[in-house]
């Protein structure tokens, strides 16, 4: 077992039993046991019916959607070669990997070509974004706009490596640059929509995106939950911040 999987294991027994304790490694590689963001609102019965409600809303989204979904396959392959899809492995709940879907928006050889492209970056931090990425593709260009490329991740939540809200599922390479403060977002399952997404998307710092996700992570709950999935259409149709 390798460190890592050991930290995974220990996080999960830890917030099993509490909720309450996350535990991450300092800079010389001790252990270290911090809390997570205290969930004010969460109850008992939360967590069933969150995940009752993303089964069975993910499924019905993806029967509601498959025509939609064809027609975008279609385009990225009339347009480019390659894969459909593009897999990419993310992190989830306490850390843990996954296989992260989406409809594949870039040229086939993009993650090759995003060390060139680093230093220009829009969000100087940790997260790499730009507005005018020249590894995008046109039929790319317009999924990722109307967010129509994260479609697939509806697969993720029914499979439970996803929710339909909660933070953002960062990169294994971002997470090794997390601060303390940082590995918080990971306390929970991620999401395909979260707090930031409607709220303005690429467009707010990642400082801030944290902020808010560990201020959803206090205060989250079901009706919550509704509220942002009902903004969610709103800011897909008005793409601000998507790029």
């Amino acid at each position: 077992m390798t460190a890592l999987q050991a930290l995974r294991e220990l996080n999960s027994a830890a917030t099993s039993n509490s909720g309450a304790n996350y535990i991450g490694l300092t800079q010389d590689f001790n252990l270290i046991r911090y809390a997570t963001a205290p969930v004010e609102t969460d109850s008992a019965w939360y967590p069933s019916l969150k995940r009752g409600f993303d089964v069975i809303a993910s499924a019905l989204l993806l029967i509601a959607l498959s025509p939609l979904m064809l027609i975008v396959a279609i385009a990225i392959r009339l347009e480019s070669k390659g894969p459909v899809f593009f897999c990419q492995t993310r992190c989830g709940l306490h850390g843990k990997h996954f296989d992260f879907f989406k409809f594949r928006s870039m040229v086939v050889d993009a993650e090759a070509k995003k060390a060139n492209l680093s230093a220009q970056s829009d969000q100087k931090s940790l997260r790499f974004k730009m507005a005018q990425d020249p590894r995008i593709t046109r039929v790319g260009a317009f999924i990722r706009k109307y967010s129509l490329d994260e479609l697939p991740q509806l697969l993720n939540v029914l499979r439970g490596d996803m929710s339909l809200v909660g933070p953002r599922p960062p990169i294994p390479s971002e997470v090794a640059q997390y601060t303390l403060y940082h590995h918080r977002r990971l306390a929970v399952t991620p999401g395909i929509t979260c707090t930031w997404q409607v709220g303005g998307r690429s467009d707010i710092e990642f400082e801030q995106q944290v902020d808010l996700d560990i201020a959803y992570i206090r205060t989250r709950s079901f009706w919550q939950d509704l509220m942002i999935l009902l903004r969610t259409p709103l800011a897909v149709i008005t793409a601000r911040g998507a790029y």
